[in-house]
């Protein structure tokens, strides 16, 4: 079976409806990123990636950053483990209050542009690409992940934290959970 971690974003330097769009990490969030790259070294050889994956944004380019000097490799940046894509119609400073709705519901529930079903089978579907991969992502796709691996039809069935490291295993094309990350009560952003 291959493996692929998936990791969350550090902390980032603002929050949602802050002054930039695409906010990198905070000293705390430099921190964490440092400390899942150590966590990830120390997997015996065999069990480390040999990749290094990321979502565009740049919470996540440079929370992959350490572990990527660390292996010797370059980030390759992949959209599809990428935020939620928000509805075009909604501003910034309602993008919060519509993604607090979709946390307390179901996929299929969610409004928006698309049918955001398909959306976490895209997120699944794209991670089962990078078996032996270190995988930079973000809260949402993470959830969408996990349901796809685990069949729950809700948006959030669990709180990964700053860096946390959920491993799933890929077999005939499924993606499979394995050990969900660590789980905290943190913003989404």
């Amino acid at each position: 079976m291959k493996i692929v971690h998936v990791i969350r974003h550090g902390r980032p330097a603002s929050t949602w409806g802050g002054a930039d769009e695409d906010p990198g990490l905070d000293e705390v969030g430099l921190s964490q990123a440092r400390a899942v790259a150590d966590e990830i070294l120390s997997l015996p050889v065999e069990e480390r990636p040999r990749r290094v994956v990321s979502s565009p944004l740049r919470r996540c380019r440079e929370t992959a950053a350490p572990l990527a000097e660390a292996l010797g490799v370059q980030i390759e940046i992949d959209p599809r483990v990428g935020e939620i894509p928000t509805p075009a119609t909604l501003s910034a400073e309602e993008r919060p209050a519509w993604l607090r709705a979709a946390f307390g519901g179901r996929w299929d529930e969610i409004v928006g542009d698309l049918d955001y079903t398909t959306w976490t089978r895209d997120v699944a579907a794209a991670l089962g690409e990078y078996g032996g991969a270190a995988v930079f992502s973000h809260f949402v796709a993470l959830n969408g992940a996990v349901s796809v691996a685990t069949g729950q039809p809700e948006v959030m069935p669990f709180r990964p934290d700053h860096c946390s490291r959920t491993v799933f295993g890929i077999e005939d094309d499924r993606l499979i959970l394995i050990a969900k990350g660590r789980e905290a009560q943190s913003q989404v952003l």
